[in-house]
């Protein structure tokens, strides 16, 4: 067995390792930083050292989180970062044995994903067109919700764009999700009259902050005077709340992430299968997308009063 190194350099290792080897998000890493830093501050105020505690040692770590009143989900995510961590200590050879590897999750509590009516994302859509202080502004809104109905995608993958991905008048965008991993979702007509009117634009702002201020063009879709260089996550969802307020909608009731799963029930409503919903939607694993199927109970009770030969109630007649 490797020594192990310093109890300070365990999880700047496993960052490291997480995001260049097993090609992991940006925000699963500061997901890992923010789970593991409470646990290591943990083992530190208990003086012990990551290369020696033991399963008990961890359990009474999650025995605290759940005093503290951590969500089962919050935990669940916790000891599922702490085995990620033990996990690569073990390959590294950091330790001889892996302390979390048959720790017992508290589990998830099933909760149905929040969504809206086809009606309110009507709603939405056409509010979008009004919000803005100028034309332009109301053009990009436009788009940034139709391509977000009309693609499920996730809010991170539609502020970060390129503008490469736009151009031609694609059916189909080229989107590179979680870990890197790309799949194409196709558009629809909205969303790609949309999209041609907000490149009309860009690109006329573009040029002229180009000429006049010599700013080079920007690589994204929707690009932004900030550090990113383009629309934030913030401020899309600020954006979002506005658009709400303006089309008689709760703002409590709407987030980029309940478009994306109005997207999902409303295709699962329309009869799309469950596996192509799943490429859509960039999901690695059906059980994910499986949640989803709570919107087909009345559909399926409807299919079987309709056709099943012994729910027509003229039996033996």
């Amino acid at each position: 067995m490797s020594d192990a190194p310093p109890d300070l350099r365990w999880l700047p290792a496993f960052l490291e390792a997480q995001a260049a080897e097993a090609g992991a998000a940006r925000n699963t890493i500061e997901s890992y930083a923010r789970d593991l830093t409470d646990f290591c501050a943990f083992a530190l105020a208990k003086s012990l050292a990551l290369a020696t505690l033991q399963r008990g040692d961890i359990e009474t770590y999650l025995i605290r989180c759940e005093a503290d009143g951590l969500a089962k989900s919050t935990r669940a995510r916790r000891l599922s970062a702490i085995r990620q961590m033990f996990r690569f200590a073990y390959e590294e050879g950091w330790r001889s044995d892996d302390p979390a590897i048959r720790i017992a999750g508290p589990g998830r509590a099933q909760r149905l994903p929040k969504t809206l009516s086809l009606e309110e994302v009507e709603a939405l859509l056409e509010a979008a067109r009004d919000q803005g202080r100028s034309l332009r502004d109301q053009i990009r809104n436009r788009a940034l919700m139709e391509l977000l109905y009309a693609t499920g995608m996730r809010v991170s993958e539609l502020v970060g764009l390129p503008v490469a991905a736009a151009r031609g008048d694609p059916r189909m965008l080229l989107i590179s999700g979680k870990g890197g991993k790309e799949r194409m979702v196709p558009l629809s007509p909205p969303a790609r009259e949309a999209l041609a009117d907000w490149l009309r634009a860009r690109d006329a702002a573009e040029e002229e902050a180009r000429v006049k201020r010599r700013i080079p063009p920007s690589r994204f879709l929707f690009p932004s005077s900030g550090k990113e260089g383009h629309l934030t996550r913030q401020g899309f969802h600020r954006l979002l709340k506005d658009i709400a307020v303006n089309a008689g909608i709760s703002p409590a009731k709407v987030t980029p992430h309940v478009l994306r799963h109005a997207f999902a029930t409303h295709l699962l409503q329309g009869g799309a299968d469950l596996r192509a919903i799943q490429m859509l939607l960039g999901h690695a694993d059906l059980s994910t997308t499986e949640i989803y199927t709570h919107v087909l109970d009345e559909r399926l009770k409807d299919l079987v009063l309709e056709h099943h030969p012994l729910a027509k109630g003229d039996r033996g007649a």
